[in-house]
């Protein structure tokens, strides 16, 4: 496969797993916004998904609709929905041969929502829930068509990789936003509503009832996110996930690029694998979210250099 193509495989899907996340994000702390007498703040969902502005932060204003707006609708947002799917459409349209056109039309359709000029308006007068809903369902009706029409080649094995790296960075991220205020706030530690909006902006809310038994515990959360094998959006599920697709292109590869690769994507896998929650905390959990993201981002690195030709 072309490194043109493979680069464009797996941004398309990097792309779409962000907004997915941003989406979901955006919802969860909507709800948690109308739910709070005081003290709710934008501030974390801005800090992972555009950076920590102070500026943006004041321009905001810490106001419900006008951050959806920002992280939805803005063109000058660069991490916005609407300038995530326009780069992911160039991405699919580059590869246009390469892919079915069930799936075409089906992100043509989710570029189409998120470009209607009405969205802007419907996000202030409306249920804002109800709108991002709808642009939740377009992910995952472009997931499902990927899922039952996609060729079961390289160019998938690029998407997945794509997806996965990006789920878990993801993942990484929220949890050192959370949990980072605790050290200066030590009630969070018994705050269920803290921890059941993290789960829910996670889609590990159910999940989490039915494994555990003993109430919304942070210790368990962090287990949740980062050690649970049946957990879809845990780090170690994506990382497993990564080495998996990443298997299938062994016939496709350089034995030198893949080695390389293949060495990095399972050291990062026996270092989740092999640590535990009181392990985690006593080292750190900072550092030890830091250090996995470095990784993440030394396989991406890699990918760029080995596969992509810095495409």
């Amino acid at each position: 496969m072309l490194s043109r193509v493979a680069a464009s495989f797996y941004w398309l899907s990097r792309y779409i797993e962000r907004s997915d996340g941003i989406l979901r994000m955006l919802k969860i702390n909507y709800a948690s916004s109308q739910d709070a007498i005081q003290g709710f703040t934008w501030e974390p969902v801005i800090r992972i998904f555009s950076g920590a502005d102070q500026e943006l932060f004041d321009k905001l204003n810490n106001d419900s609709r006008t951050v959806i707006n920002y992280m939805v609708t803005d063109k000058t947002n660069p991490n916005s929905i609407i300038s995530i799917i326009t780069h992911s459409r160039e991405n699919a349209r580059g590869v246009q041969e390469h892919i079915n056109t069930d799936l075409w039309q089906c992100l043509n359709e989710y570029y189409h929502c998120v470009q209607d000029k009405s969205l802007s308006t419907r996000l202030k007068k409306e249920d804002p829930i109800s709108v991002l809903d709808i642009l939740i369902k377009q992910v995952m009706l472009y997931y499902g068509t990927a899922e039952v029409t996609m060729e079961r080649g390289p160019g998938r094995s690029f998407m997945n990789i794509g997806k996965y790296l990006e789920r878990a960075i993801q993942s990484i991220d929220i949890l050192d936003i959370k949990f980072g205020p605790l050290n200066n706030n030590p009630d969070l530690l018994t705050d269920t509503t803290y921890w059941k909006h993290l789960l829910q902006s996670l889609g590990g809310y159910e999940l989490y009832l039915k494994t555990y038994r003993d109430g919304l515990e942070a210790h368990n959360v962090l287990e949740q996110v980062i050690l649970n094998n049946d957990f879809p959006r845990s780090v170690i599920y994506s990382v497993n996930n990564i080495q998996r697709y990443f298997d299938r292109l062994k016939l496709d590869s350089s034995m030198t690029d893949y080695q390389e690769l293949s060495f990095f994507i399972g050291k990062l896998q026996s270092h989740i694998k092999y640590s535990s929650v009181k392990g985690i905390q006593n080292d750190g959990l900072h550092l030890y979210l830091t250090h996995l993201k470095d990784q993440l981002y030394q396989i991406g690195n890699l990918m760029n250099e080995r596969y992509f030709a810095n495409s």
